[in-house]
């Protein structure tokens, strides 16, 4: 998603930091894949002040049924638990450590729980959002902060 994972102006954080060897039999090479955050957190618990940022991007894991030893799960981690919670959590969280006026950019694929069903999580209305990818399940949803 970043154009330039160097930026001083992005803070990256995960609650991973993993490599894995990933076999492609089909195209018979192997890919690496690599979860090397700035900041080693939950997205539930962030270790910055409230209102510390203008802009918020929160891209959780959205599947559920990879498994955590999946290609998928490897990549972009996996949804477990009561995870509806763990969202919840995320977006209070991701509007607690943004500044009013702020915006919050939510990404989600929806190929195992529709978007509707996601947004219900979060008391704040979004502002508007767009369908991306070649089956149209990748959603980007943009929310503003309330002054």
């Amino acid at each position: 998603m970043w154009f330039d994972k160097q930026d001083d102006r992005a803070v990256f954080l995960d609650r991973r930091r993993e490599r894995h060897a990933m076999n492609r039999p089909k195209r018979g090479t192997v890919e690496w894949t690599e979860t090397d955050p700035d900041v080693l957190c939950d997205f539930t618990d962030m270790p910055f002040r409230d209102e510390a940022f203008d802009h918020v991007v929160f891209d959780p894991p959205h599947f559920e049924r990879s498994g955590k030893i999946g290609f998928l799960a490897m990549k972009y981690g996996w949804l477990d638990g009561d995870w509806r919670e763990m969202i919840r959590a995320g977006f209070k969280e991701g509007f607690r450590v943004l500044r009013p006026g702020g915006t919050l950019i939510f990404k989600w694929t929806a190929t195992e729980n529709p978007v509707s069903e996601i947004l219900k999580l979060t008391p704040m209305k979004p502002l508007y959002g767009h369908k991306s990818g070649k089956q149209q399940q990748t959603h980007w949803v943009a929310f503003l902060k309330p002054s």
